[in-house]
């Protein structure tokens, strides 16, 4: 490990909605560089979510993030030749990365003509609470509820 933690480079806040938070989330979605291309998904994608919903796209965006959000989670710990899974609360940064990561990829898992599409539909699902992100929030919930017994192991 590092003698100092890397420096946290600031991000630049996207033209539209002026949040780093969708700079963020843009820079997860991009594959090779291009992004471009994945602010073009972005935009359509909320674009899509407000004409279905009929309520701003940016807000259900949000709203569907903190759905997905994890409060906790598990990590493997080695004890005695044993593997616990051990339930610990998640940092506030990875808990906005782990949300954006579920979404992108349960929506990359979903069926439909474009990625666009994709998100707006996981988005949405999101937002109601349903969907694949949610359903992975949830399970990993379960998880850390169940192995709740070996908290006494924490770091």
């Amino acid at each position: 490990m590092r003698k100092t933690q890397a420096k946290k480079l600031p991000l630049a806040p996207d033209a539209r909605y002026n949040d780093t938070l969708v700079t963020r989330f843009v820079n997860n979605l991009m594959w090779q560089g291009k992004k471009n291309t994945a602010y073009n998904i972005f935009y359509d994608a909320i674009d899509k979510v407000a004409k279905q919903t009929n309520e701003d796209g940016y807000d259900i965006w949000k709203r569907a993030l903190s759905n997905v959000t994890p409060a906790v989670e598990v990590r493997s710990r080695r004890i005695g030749g044993a593997t616990f899974q051990i339930p610990s609360e998640v940092r506030a940064d990875r808990k906005i990365s782990l949300s954006m990561k579920w979404l992108i990829r349960y929506s990359r898992e979903r069926n439909g003509r474009s990625m666009a599409d994709k998100l707006a539909g996981e988005i949405v699902a999101a937002s109601k609470g349903e969907g694949g992100a949610f359903k992975k929030k949830e399970d990993t919930h379960r998880m850390a509820e169940a192995n709740k017994a070996f908290a006494h192991f924490k770091v």
